[in-house]
This record gives C-alpha cells, sequence and structure tokens, in this order.
C-alpha cells in the first residue's frame, strides 16, 4: 500500500519579489504564500515489496546561511548579495551610474543606524527604507544610491583610491568575477584606530546583523583582493579630503571640537556626551587604539580610562597623576598635539593601568577558565588578535571576538600542532607554554 502524500502550501500569490521567485523555482507545486508567511512541507515515502524498503522523497527545508559572510546557500542567488537592482539597462549592460550627491557624514550616519537597528544579515529580505539587507545593499543604503547594487557594480559608484588616502565613507571592495560566492564583500572604512594603519573602524552587514568592529586592513581574510573606492557623489570641494570627524552623535550633525577643557564632570564613570568621543578619537590619533575593541563613543567606558592613564603615563605621570581621568593638563596636550604619544614611552605602547596578571609563571596569562565553552572575557579577544597576527587566524569568519567559539579552538590547535604537539598537548585550549609561546 502506497503512503499517501501530505502537502501543506498557502494560498497562489502573484508576488515577484526574490524570495517568492526563489521558492516558486525550488517548489514548482507550491504556487504562492510570502517566504516571511510560507512553510512548506513534503512528506513522502512509497512502499516497495519489490525491494521491502522504504524510500523517502527529499524534504525541502530553509537554507541556513553558513558562518562567512557573503557566501550564497543552496538556491539562492548566485552572487553573495542577492539580486542585482533594476539599474542595469536592456541586455543586462550596466546603465549610467548617477551618484547622488551626499556627505561623508551622511554616509557615516546612515550606516551607524543599521547598526544601531542590528539590522539581520539576509541576502532576500529588505529594510524598511526599502534596501537589501546585505554587505553590497547596506553600502548601497549608506550612499544613497537609487537602487540594490552588489559587489559586481557598487565599483561604478566610486574611484578607485589609495590605501593611505582612505577616509571614513569610503569602501573597501572584494568582488570574485570567476566565482563571486567565494569571498565577496564590502565593508566601510570608518577611520584608522592607530598610527600604523594596521587596524581601522569598519561598518558592515554581516551575519548575524550589522556592526561596527575594528578589523585588520584590509579584511580578516581575502585581505590582498579589497580595492578601496571613494563615493563620486561626495558634496563639497575637500569632499576627497575631509577629516576624521565625521561620526555624528545621536544621528545629527556634528558641533565642532572644543579646544578648551570642558571640566571634569564631562569624563567618568556615566559620562555620554560628545566630549568623551572627543577625547577618545585624540587619543586613538596619539597610539591608543588598541584600547578602543569598537572605535571611541559618546559613553564613557573603561577604554577611555586605561586610554587615557597610558598617555599620562606616556608624560612621565605615576600614581594619581595618572589616574585616567582627563584634566585641564591632558586635554591641553591632546588638543595642541603636544606632549609624547604612547608608542614614544620606550618605543613601544606602555600598557595602562595595572601590571598584567601572572600564572603558572607567565606573564599575562589568566588560567584555563577564560578559555572554556560559554567563556566570554577580553583575553579570548586578546588570544584570537595575536593567532591572527601569527598567522594562525584562517578560522575566523568575522574576526576575533570576546566570546570563545570553536574558531578560537582551532586556531589554538593549529598553533599548538606547529609546535610539534600531538594529542592532548595539542586539544586548541591555551595552557601556560602555549600562551608564553603565542605573545613571544
Amino acid at each position: 500500500m502506497e503512503t499517501p502524500v501530505f502537502e501543506e502550501v498557502d494560498p497562489a500569490s502573484d508576488c515577484d519579489c526574490p524570495g517568492c521567485v526563489h521558492w516558486r523555482r525550488v517548489l514548482p507545486r507550491s504556487t504562492g504564500g510570502h517566504p516571511a508567511a510560507t512553510r512548506a512541507v513534503i512528506l513522502a515515502a512509497a512502499a516497495s515489496t519489490a525491494f521491502g524498503a522504504f524510500h523517502a522523497a527529499p524534504a525541502f527545508a530553509a537554507s541556513h546561511a553558513p558562518a562567512r559572510p557573503g557566501a550564497p546557500v543552496g538556491d539562492e542567488p548566485g552572487t553573495p548579495q542577492g539580486h542585482r537592482a533594476p539599474l542595469h539597462g536592456p541586455g543586462g549592460r550596466p546603465a549610467v551610474a548617477k551618484a547622488p550627491t551626499t556627505t561623508r557624514a551622511e554616509i557615516i550616519r546612515r550606516a551607524k543606524q543599521w547598526v544601531t537597528a542590528r539590522v539581520p544579515y539576509s541576502m532576500s529580505a529588505y529594510w524598511g527604507d526599502g534596501y537589501r539587507q546585505d554587505c553590497s545593499g547596506f553600502v548601497s543604503m549608506a550612499w544613497s544610491l537609487p537602487g540594490n547594487e552588489w559587489t559586481g557594480s557598487l565599483g561604478q559608484y566610486g574611484i578607485k583610491i589609495a590605501k593611505d588616502d582612505l577616509q571614513p565613507g569610503d569602501i573597501l571592495l572584494f568582488h570574485n568575477p570567476d566565482n563571486p560566492e567565494q569571498g565577496s564583500h564590502v565593508v566601510i572604512f570608518g577611520g584608522w584606530t592607530d598610527y600604523t594603519h594596521t587596524y581601522y573602524l569598519a561598518y558592515e552587514e554581516t551575519r548575524p546583523y550589522a556592526r561596527e568592529q575594528v578589523t585588520p586592513y584590509a579584511y580578516w581574510s581575502n585581505s590582498d583582493r579589497y580595492v578601496a573606492y571613494r563615493y563620486k557623489g561626495l558634496a563639497g570641494p575637500a569632499a576627497g579630503a575631509e577629516p576624521d570627524t565625521a561620526e555624528p552623535d545621536n544621528g545629527k550633525p556634528e558641533a565642532p571640537e572644543a579646544t578648551s577643557y570642558p571640566g571634569a564632570a564631562y569624563f567618568g564613570p556615566g559620562a555620554n556626551n560628545k566630549y568623551v568621543t572627543q577625547l577618545g578619537r585624540m587619543l586613538v590619533k596619539r597610539g591608543a587604539g588598541r584600547y578602543y575593541p569598537s572605535g571611541p563613543g559618546p559613553r564613557w567606558t573603561d577604554a577611555d580610562r586605561r586610554a587615557t592613564r597610558a598617555f599620562q603615563q606616556a608624560q612621565g605621570r605615576h600614581g594619581e597623576d595618572a589616574k585616567g581621568l582627563p584634566g585641564a593638563q591632558t586635554w591641553t596636550l591632546l588638543v595642541t598635539g603636544k606632549g609624547r604619544d604612547i608608542e614614544e614611552a620606550g618605543g613601544r605602547t606602555r600598557a595602562a593601568g595595572p601590571p598584567a596578571p601572572s600564572s603558572h609563571g607567565v606573564p599575562g596569562y589568566p588560567g584555563r577558565a577564560m578559555f572554556r565553552p560559554g567563556a566570554t572575557n577580553e583575553y579570548v579577544t586578546r588570544l584570537g588578535r595575536q593567532l591572527v597576527k601569527k598567522g594562525f587566524g584562517k578560522y575566523y569568519t568575522t574576526g576575533p571576538g570576546p566570546r570563545w567559539g570553536e574558531p578560537d579552538r582551532r586556531g589554538v590547535e593549529a598553533f599548538q600542532r606547529a609546535q610539534g604537539w600531538r594529542g592532548g598537548a595539542a586539544d586548541g585550549y591555551p595552557g601556560p607554554e602555549t600562551w608564553r609561546r603565542l605573545f613571544s
């Protein structure tokens, strides 16, 4: 006896959004229903007395996006950003690219709106402003383009620039023309985090949602294949040389930065104002970028305290004179560009705060408890960044972070095996000797 076939479908719809087109293609008998409301369950089995076994028919399930940013899934469009926008003329040839006028401040403001809203990544969904929720839709939105572009067409709206010319609002773009689904990605440049120009603040749409994060130049993977572009439609004669002060507070145009000391009340625990942001930016320019994992902001954090203290110590101050809260003298040195940079102290960045903890005789090793499933702390981030610097960062698809995960474990295991260790000595969890060798 044949087992009946059950099929659940939604009422017909002639919606032609990319999601509906996709589902009509993979589920030909299901004639409608928007992906947001569609639940297609097909269960089929055929009895076979000749073979004495049941053969299950294939079941269709929703595609699950892989961890790597920009990777297509299943029958998703053949690019990592979904379908191209209707800006292309007949025969698939690009139409003339008209770049609407905008400013660097507006680009960063729009990017931060999606970051604040934590817009989830999707190659087929569209946010309330009409832009597709993937990396190229994010840049299309920030650049105020009249439609959704992809990595293969964004370049026509910009001009290529050198690394040293990068300024907030520019983009770093990698498009793989031979196989677009392999690594193609684009991010918005938000400014360098230190004088070495090795790390910068990136705004990007990636899984699971839009974010801003300190990122190694040019990106975590395929770094040598990214190309820097500047938007053609930047307004004003100084569009190509606008300083790194374009990030507004609370979505409003930012007032000129203060030159006089605003007072101690504006700094310290609980402070949330534009002077904290200005302090952080000045400290980053003086070599304190390493203390800001996600860039300076208006809310006072321990990163501000540690960075301020590092700058004060670079001036030869100690004790109460280097407690991490800016006074009038510290502020004046930062505003005028005088005094010693943090890196100038002994030729290297001086540590802020008390000396790093020592465990098992190894300076800085915090103990195994910091590196276990579910752990979330600054040491995990520090470990991940060092793995990247040592050449063991290939397992990171979106960069190291404070939460311990499988990419961290696999990176540590690869490093341990490179030391010639095997078995339990290469379990992927850093002990004192792994830590010592990694940071030596």
